[in-house]
């Protein structure tokens, strides 16, 4: 399977900017889909996600800021990102995990895209 994603790139605090990640194969429909960060020096954190059952979960710093969707006639899925600060700064990840991925998930089991980079500027 493959994850691919775009939609990064530079924004000033208070702005939007919207992820998508292209996903191949089956997993699109069996496996949990999300999205993780990691800024420069720390661990790769949990962000986002959604179980093919359609249950999302979010970490609690973009609780109300960003929104998980997906299409499944382009099998993608989103990451529309609103109101972001400096903080948000980040190499953000395509994840999928044919386990329950959320905060607290082991990513033992999770594969990767190859990131894409958010700037946020102050």
């Amino acid at each position: 399977a493959q994850l691919v994603e775009s939609g990064g790139g530079l924004v000033q605090a208070g702005g939007s900017l919207r992820l998508s990640c292209a996903v191949s194969g089956s997993i699109f429909s069996t496996n949990d889909l999300g999205w993780y960060r990691q800024a420069p020096g720390n661990q790769r954190r949990f962000v986002a996600s959604m179980s093919n059952h359609g249950e999302k979960k979010y970490a609690d710093s973009v609780k109300g800021r960003f929104t998980i969707s997906r299409d499944d006639a382009k099998n993608t899925i989103f990451l529309q990102m609103n109101d972001l600060k400096p903080e948000d700064t980040a190499v953000y990840y395509c994840a999928s995990d044919p386990y329950v991925m959320g905060p607290y998930s082991s990513t033992w089991s999770t594969s990767w895209g190859q990131g894409t980079q958010v700037t946020v500027s102050s």
